[in-house]
């Protein structure tokens, strides 16, 4: 078994108490208070206690309080645990411990729980001549008074003594459920490291840790009763190289694994809860199984034999519905998390569970037949109910992914919508408790960055933006289904996170920007100021030793189609103050380089480079974006099909001169699903063309298939269409770019149509399912 460290983590947390003093400064929601009479607008003040999440109101006023060797700590709460926070926290700063006292007259940092703070979670951070104070509605309110205090003054450099901003902060979070995910089925995490990011997670007010402990690719819990998912589960016998679309499927050969002992998940477990977090266990299910099957393979629909996936996907064998010894097993696994995780909820998995097998296997069908269900739908519905069933009797309460509710399951069930928000809200509709997780803005294992040099990640693009921008809480939903809304939560799939370090860069800062819109009321949310704050943060992520993504202020590029066949590049940073230069030659940005003003406007063909320069001084990466002119940029272009499936699909995205990348995440690619595309683009006159082209991308494992039959026509009339070129072939796993050679033709018109297959062939990855046609940019020259 791979060893796992238990020491402590270096990093530390605190917590204290508050009285009434004067203001001179008042500030709300990270930025000044904009008065709308008269139009009158004040100036923006700059943020003097940057807090995140966003507290509910911060007033900064006159002049500083320092913490030194002889000031005492006076605690009026009976957990001696919340002085030794604050005590440690300081220590860490300064190199010296505070004496603590229960009662003593004069300046001190005083810490008491008091009802007078009437939100739960809530607290009162206090900073006058007087000393700190810090007051909780509970202990995890007087908890949170804490992070804050820590932040304001670990943002500063270390030193003997410490000073903090004079003011008041009143605080309570918009959501009790406010949460972080970590995969450690694919990739493994050691205890040590598991305490840094819950250290992480309580300074940032998020309070539960989603523990996804079991997946195809590994088993990471140990179960007394079953040692095989220790001997075999836990190993698997290699890791596939690069991305999952790349094939053929290249492998290190390295056996890989190991597991977390129950000894270490009850130190994990303590830890967390001194932190005020809670843990959710996940044991997958019926899906994601392969590890389990690997060292149980009567647990599934053949009997094996099965090994541990090495790769990355959804597989088609799992657990047996139909077979009693499973359901027997599941019970036997819970019984022994139970008595691990104290937590109310356990979670239960549910998602991406093919029915392939079940449906060729007897048992299933019998089970199916003998229970009156419908189908294989149905047949999951009766695995989720009749496990959740077993959790009620334990007074344990489920959570499911979003595809639970597909078979039905029980009103007592907790959803964790994934697939969209749609389906929370649809949730929420029906009566479900829900936590709200949805893929495209809260999965951080996309990329948040489009330029070439990220590692690789997942798909899709998720920038600090976006998920600062998620808004939980439907317009949809009544105020009675919005109450079924109890929070959010980000995940962290591992495929693509092997170390600490990637997993934290990953993570960070986007972690920050969920804090803020779990914490903090939806009208006290503002970018600008939360990106002030984060900045201003910088200097803690750093002395934690946290390896956060620091280009969230990068360069952006967004491409623009104007009239007159015009395409332009509108450049823009976040970070104030800062200039953009650019080229068009090539060549770096350095400070003698063009001062971006205004959008650039494509020649016949360019390749544009920017970078941020504060004070002559160059900043950050180099942005690159490249143009390239053809007689059918920015002409007009339709769809010949008007049957359904086109509805929000812009053919103009294929005559822009932009071309997409092999990450298709940049927004260039368009895309069908399970229908062909037929094009016909009007040059606006005749001209004399003999090259044709287009790009297609050919991933499987993304489930995106080239066309069956790729055809070019062309007409000089628009009436009567010659074809000139076709193309069945397409063999580069990736970008394949098409392009054609034609007699030298008078040509207005052209016209592309890319037949696909109907559904994806048996023993392919999704199969059954309608494929995914993927084109970019169609050239004519």
């Amino acid at each position: 078994m791979q060893y796992l460290h238990q020491v402590s983590s270096s990093f530390f947390l605190v917590l204290s108490g508050i009285h009434r003093i004067r203001f001179i400064v008042l500030l709300f929601f990270g930025t000044a208070i904009h008065i709308s009479a008269g139009a009158q607008v004040l100036p923006v003040i700059p943020q003097t206690m940057p807090v995140i999440p966003q507290p509910v109101m911060v007033a900064a006023a006159e002049g500083t309080f320092t913490i030194h060797k002889g000031l005492p700590i006076v605690a009026s709460v009976s957990d001696t645990s919340i002085s030794s926070f604050l005590n440690e926290a300081i220590f860490s700063h300064t190199g010296y411990h505070l004496k603590i006292a229960k009662k003593i007259k004069g300046p001190a940092i005083r810490l008491s729980v008091d009802g007078r703070v009437q939100q739960k979670e809530g607290y009162e951070l206090e900073v006058d001549r007087n000393g700190i104070a810090v007051r909780g509605h509970d202990a995890a309110g007087l908890f949170y008074g804490l992070q804050s205090l820590i932040q304001l003054f670990q943002l500063k450099e270390a030193s003997r003594n410490i000073s903090v901003q004079n003011g008041l902060i009143r605080d309570y979070p918009r959501f009790g459920y406010r949460g972080m995910h970590i995969d450690v089925g694919r990739h493994l995490f050691s205890v040590d490291f598991l305490k840094k990011f819950i250290d992480l997670l309580a300074l940032y007010k998020l309070n539960t840790f989603h523990w996804h402990l079991t997946e195809d690719q590994g088993w990471r819990i140990e179960i007394k009763k079953y040692p095989r998912l220790q001997s075999v589960a836990a190993f698997r016998n290699g890791t596939i190289i690069g991305h999952k679309k790349e094939t053929p499927h290249t492998f290190d050969g390295q056996r890989y694994g190991g597991y977390y002992t129950q000894e270490q998940i009850a130190e994990v477990v303590a830890y967390a809860g001194r932190r005020h977090i809670n843990i959710i266990p996940e044991i997958e299910m019926p899906g994601h199984a392969l590890a389990a099957l690997s060292a149980y393979p009567e647990l599934g629909c053949t009997g094996g034999p099965y090994q541990a996936a090495q790769f990355w996907g959804v597989f088609d064998d799992v657990f047996c519905a139909g077979n009693d010894q499973v359901y027997e097993f599941m019970e036997g696994v819970l019984d022994e998390v139970i008595r691990l995780f104290p937590y109310q909820y356990i979670h239960i998995g549910g998602d991406e569970c093919p029915k392939l097998k079940w449906k060729s296997c007897p048992k299933c069908q019998k089970r199916i037949q003998e229970n009156g269900l419908k189908d294989e739908h149905g047949l999951q519905g009766y695995f989720m109910r009749r496990i959740v069933a077993y959790l009620e009797s334990k007074n344990r309460k489920a959570i499911g992914w979003d595809e639970v509710l597909e078979g039905g399951v029980s009103k007592e069930t907790t959803i964790m919508n994934w697939r969209g928000e749609e389906t929370g809200v649809a949730a929420a509709k029906e009566g479900y408790d829900v936590i709200m997780t949805p893929e495209r803005f809260l999965y951080l294992d996309y990329y948040q960055s489009l330029h070439p040099e990220e590692p690789v990640a997942a798909a899709s693009y998720t920038p600090l933006s976006k998920v600062y921008g998620y808004e939980p809480l439907s317009s949809q939903l009544n105020a009675a289904e919005a109450a079924h809304i109890k929070g959010v939560q980000a995940g962290l799939w591992s495929e693509y996170m092997d170390t600490p370090e990637q997993l934290e860069y990953m993570a960070f800062p986007r972690m920050l920007a969920l804090s803020e819109l779990a914490w903090s009321a939806k009208e006290q949310k503002n970018f600008t100021g939360f990106l002030a704050r984060l900045r201003a943060q910088e200097p803690l992520l750093k002395r934690l030793n946290v390896n956060y993504f620091p280009y969230f202020d990068e360069v952006m590029g967004i491409v623009r189609q104007q009239k007159g066949n015009v395409v332009q590049l509108e450049l823009s940073s976040t970070l104030p103050s800062a200039s953009i230069r650019y080229t068009l030659d090539g060549k770096d940005p350095d400070k003698n380089s063009t001062l971006y003003d205004s959008a650039i406007v494509f020649g016949p063909t360019a390749l544009v480079k920017a970078r941020l320069f504060h004070d002559g001084q160059p900043l950050g990466r180099i942005f690159t974006q490249a143009y390239q002119a053809h007689l059918a940029v920015q002409k007009n272009i339709k769809l010949n099909d008007s049957a359904a499936g086109t509805a929000g699909i812009d053919p103009g995205l294929l005559l822009n001169g932009i071309m997409g990348t092999h990450r298709f995440n940049e927004g260039q690619w368009l895309g069908l699903r399970g229908r062909p595309l037929d094009v016909t683009i009007d040059l606006g006159a005749v001209h004399q063309v003999n090259r044709l082209g287009t790009n297609i991308l050919n991933y499987h494992w993304q489930r995106m298939w080239a066309p069956s039959k790729l055809r070019f026509y062309v007409s000089a009339d628009g009436v009567e269409f010659k074809e000139v070129y076709t193309q069945n072939t397409f063999p580069v796993n990736g970008i394949n770019k098409v392009r054609a050679t034609i007699p030298l033709s008078q040509v207005r018109y052209v016209r592309m149509f890319a037949e696909v297959i109907d559904k994806i062939p048996v023993g392919e990855y999704g199969e059954g399912a309608a494929p995914l046609l993927m084109v970019d940019e169609i050239y004519v020259n």
